[in-house]
């Protein structure tokens, strides 16, 4: 989980430098892709841990 919430911190903090800072729209575009990853690592997690539970 905190892995999860340093990735949008950081997807967050690159998309406001590159949309204010002239010049630096990759970072804006590096923002999503990360925020894009933290997304699918946590669904990830959640379905992998559903997944894992045995039976009763």
């Amino acid at each position: 989980m905190a892995l999860f919430l340093f990735l949008v911190l950081v997807a967050i903090l690159l998309g406001i430098f590159g949309s204010v800072v002239e010049g630096l729209f990759y970072l804006l575009i590096i923002g999503i892709v990360v925020a894009l990853i933290a997304f699918l690592y946590a669904a990830y997690r959640i379905t992998a841990r559903t997944t894992r539970r045995r039976p009763r």
